[in-house]
């Protein structure tokens, strides 16, 4: 089996859950006003035609930049309890292939009191694949596990 080299700064991602368990293994590399969330394409990730999926796409940027928030959030003083997805919009460039880096990173977040936006570019080999954007619910009271 050939090993795979990680870019700096990346790690084993330290949020897991149950959707993404199949994706595993999955990195994020946590900067002071962002996370990025990688991982190298193989069979699980891809259609059947051999692209990655719009879906995987998509969750792995609704949770990058709901951590990148929580980032900044907490970076700024916030206590923050959790954040709930109120929109997500992903836009589809080109497509990504098996064997490609998939890397999400958030190149913005703007938080208020109550709600925070935010955007990301992902890239397959450092080339964009889609754009996504969403705003997130902060809220007060902790989200049942």
């Amino acid at each position: 089996m050939t090993t795979l080299t990680l870019p700096d700064g990346f790690k084993p991602h330290f949020r897991k859950s149950n959707l993404t368990d199949p994706w595993e293994p999955i990195y994020s590399s946590v900067l002071e006003d962002r996370v990025q969330i990688g991982l190298y394409l193989d069979e699980p990730h891809c259609n059947a035609r051999g692209f990655v999926h719009g879906g995987l796409i998509s969750a792995l940027s609704d949770n990058a930049m709901g951590l990148s928030c929580v980032q900044v959030l907490r970076s700024g003083g916030t206590q923050v309890k959790g954040l709930l997805t109120i929109s997500l919009q992903t836009n589809f460039v080109s497509a990504a292939a098996k064997g490609a880096w998939l890397m999400v990173d958030t190149d913005y977040t703007k938080c208020g009191r109550s709600i925070c936006y935010a955007r990301s570019t992902v890239f397959a080999d450092g080339e964009v694949v889609a754009n996504s954007m969403a705003s997130f619910k902060l809220i007060s009271s902790p989200v049942p596990a």
